[in-house]
């Protein structure tokens, strides 16, 4: 089976796909994948799958940065932690992240899950929520220790029917001077069901929900976007991978 959001990168040409997978038979723990495409449709699963089996791996994002990947991602209990690669294959731990209030005490105890990252200059800035209740905003320029840019999240959920119970932001694209949020929301008490959602915002801090959301649909959630070379196109991850196209 497939877990929450997985990650694509587009590289000379190749499609690569980290995600998790995991088999309710074997146990509980979430174990981390590789597929790679040439046309972003059809996938091969890396052989030596899975890549990474000494810690728990969920709903990760990941980005290259100076030569290196870097992998965040939630643990046990979703508390978030980092990866680092040369090559996308070979992954090692360095911690769960630290992350600090905006008077430099640690945040409160509890899960700090789906583990966002934007790159400006030499600041990092880390998008993650608490029991999918908001979405705060911390910066960093060690990726190590980040501090929070103010205490109260950046994203609530609601007042919306489709968002009311539950957020987490998936990606942040930086378009035109503008920052793009594609998230994921649900409607329901229990988390059942999940939609694709955007959200815009001049400074990562104030954002503006699209009036027409969800993008899409309910079951079809952890939606980001990937360039291919002439448009973005739309991928969601959970339960499963789908392909979306621009309209026009």
């Amino acid at each position: 089976m497939i877990r929450e959001r997985g990650f694509i990168l587009r590289e000379g040409g190749i499609y690569y796909l980290w995600y998790t997978g995991y088999n309710p038979k074997h146990g509980k723990v979430r174990h981390l994948g590789l597929a790679t495409s040439t046309d972003g449709i059809h996938w091969r699963r890396d052989p030596r799958n899975p890549i990474y089996k000494k810690r728990w791996v969920e709903d990760m994002y990941v980005l290259k940065h100076d030569g290196t990947y870097y992998m965040f991602a939630e643990g046990l209990h979703d508390i978030a932690h980092q990866l680092v690669s040369k090559d996308r294959v070979h992954w090692r731990d360095v911690g769960d992240l630290d992350i600090r209030r905006t008077n430099g005490q640690p945040i409160s105890r509890g899960p700090y899950g789906t583990p966002t990252v934007l790159i400006e200059g030499d600041t990092w800035y880390l998008f993650y929520e608490r029991n999918d209740a908001g979405v705060w905003l911390a910066k960093s320029h060690d990726h190590r220790t980040w501090t929070n840019v103010q205490d109260a999240p950046v994203l609530k959920p609601g007042p919306e029917k489709y968002d009311r119970y539950g957020i987490a932001m998936n990606q942040v694209v930086k378009y035109n001077g503008r920052y793009y949020g594609y998230y994921h929301g649900t409607a329901y008490k229990d988390w059942s069901l999940w939609s694709t959602n955007v959200c815009v915002s001049d400074d990562k801090i104030h954002w503006q929900k699209y009036p027409a959301n969800p993008i899409v649909g309910e079951n079809k959630s952890s939606g980001i976007l990937v360039p291919d070379g002439k448009r973005f196109r739309l991928y969601t991850m959970h339960p499963e991978v789908r392909l979306y196209l621009p309209k026009n």
